[in-house]
C-alpha cells in the first residue's frame, strides 16, 4: 500500500520538498529538490477523491450523484461543502430551518421589510446581524 505524500514536517512543521523519484518499473531514481505539487486537490483522503472523481463522472449533476451514492440532496451538499472546505476554499452556507422560521416571524410581525428578509435569508445572516442596524 502507497502512503499519501506528507505536506508539513512532523517534527517542527515545515514544508516538506521532493528529494528523489523513482519510476516503479525500472527503478530508475531522479534526485533533487523538487517542489511539491500546488494544487489543493491532490491533497484529499482517498475518500475524498473518490468524491471528486464522481462528481467530474456525472459532469456536476447533484441529482446523478444522488443516485450514484444513495443518498439525499442535503448530504451530497455536505460531503461537497466539506471537500470545498478541506481544499481551503470559503463554503457559503445558507439559513438553518430555525434561522429561517425566526426571519420570517420577524416578517410577519412587521419588523424587517421583505427585501430586509430577503436579504438574511440570502446571505444567511440571523438575529444578531439585523439587530446591529
Amino acid at each position: 500500500m502507497e502512503k499519501k505524500l506528507l505536506q508539513d514536517c512532523p517534527v517542527c512543521g515545515s514544508s516538506l520538498k521532493v528529494k528523489v523519484l523513482q519510476c516503479p518499473s525500472c527503478n530508475t531514481r531522479i534526485e533533487g529538490n523538487f517542489e511539491p505539487p500546488e494544487s489543493r486537490i491532490l491533497y484529499l483522503s482517498k475518500k475524498d477523491l473518490e468524491f471528486v472523481e464522481l462528481f467530474v463522472r456525472v459532469r456536476g449533476n447533484i441529482k446523478e450523484m444522488e443516485k450514484s451514492l444513495g443518498v439525499s440532496y442535503p448530504t451530497v451538499r455536505g460531503l461537497l461543502d466539506g471537500v470545498i472546505e478541506k481544499m481551503g476554499y470559503p463554503v457559503r452556507r445558507g439559513v438553518d430551518a430555525k434561522k429561517r422560521s425566526e426571519i420570517i416571524d420577524r416578517l410577519e410581525k412587521g419588523e424587517i421589510t421583505a427585501d430586509q428578509a430577503a436579504e438574511l435569508l440570502k446571505s444567511g445572516a440571523g438575529e444578531e446581524e439585523q439587530s446591529a442596524e
